[in-house]
């Protein structure tokens, strides 16, 4: 069984996989960018900046996106904070 790791860090298979993405000529650029900032977060604690978040998001939304990019843009996303819900006022 694998052992957990803390969230805020790439995993092996991602980085390679989002190193791949950047050094492919016909990745999209919002492709390059999730991979970029998955690979960024390699073996250190981080979290995806909202703009970088958002490029993960339209490369998973994009047909053109390649399997590899998806799973850099899949790391990328994961690694995004959690925003926190309101609670509804108290009367």
């Amino acid at each position: 069984m694998a052992t957990k790791r803390p969230n805020g860090q790439t995993r092996k298979r991602a980085a390679t996989a989002a190193s791949l993405v950047l050094r492919n000529p016909d990745a999209t650029k919002a492709a390059k960018t999730a991979a970029g900032s998955a690979l960024s977060q390699t073996g250190r604690r981080a979290s995806t900046r909202p703009k970088a978040a958002s490029a993960a998001g339209r490369a998973l939304a994009s047909a053109k996106t390649s399997p590899r990019g998806r799973k850099a843009a899949g790391s990328a996303l994961a690694q995004t904070p959690r925003k926190k819900k309101r609670s509804a006022p108290k009367k």
